[in-house]
């Protein structure tokens, strides 16, 4: 069976957001209808819902290792290559900007991750990440 994770998230603009997730992210647009779509996420389904502005959500910062990291939030784990070419359009984009700059966690561990978080274009915080070994998300043994 194959699993795969969905997520429904409020957004001001619909078309906006399909810019930002397609356009400059590079996901792929799936199902729509009239106010809602569905993102490819890297094989998550993400769904886009059109919302009112007092609908959208607050974030908060909660402590963790590395900084004071927004919540809510939702996030992906990228290979390197898709990571650093995601890390590249953020840098070199005019529209868009890190929320939370690039950070390598768990410096020559076994949990090395370079994580960054952005903003859409309605407020929700993303965070993108890469592992150094993958498999070590669920070790609990290290």
């Amino acid at each position: 069976m194959t699993c795969r994770f969905h997520l429904a998230i409020p957004v001001k603009d619909i078309d906006e957001a399909k810019l930002f997730y397609c356009n400059f992210l590079g996901c792929e647009e799936g199902n729509s209808e009239e106010g809602w779509v569905d993102i490819n996420f890297w094989g998550n389904e993400l769904t886009l819902h059109k919302a009112q502005e007092d609908e959208l959500k607050m974030t908060h910062r909660h402590h963790v290792d590395m900084a004071a990291v927004c919540v809510p939030h939702f996030g992906i784990h990228l290979l390197r290559e898709d990571f650093d070419e995601i890390k590249k359009r953020i840098q070199s984009s005019n529209e868009f900007d890190f929320l939370d700059q690039p950070f390598l966690r768990f410096k020559d561990g076994y949990r090395e991750q370079e994580t960054f978080f952005i903003r859409d274009p309605s407020g929700n915080a993303i965070e993108i990440k890469t592992m150094k070994t993958p498999e070590s998300l669920w070790d609990t043994t290290s």
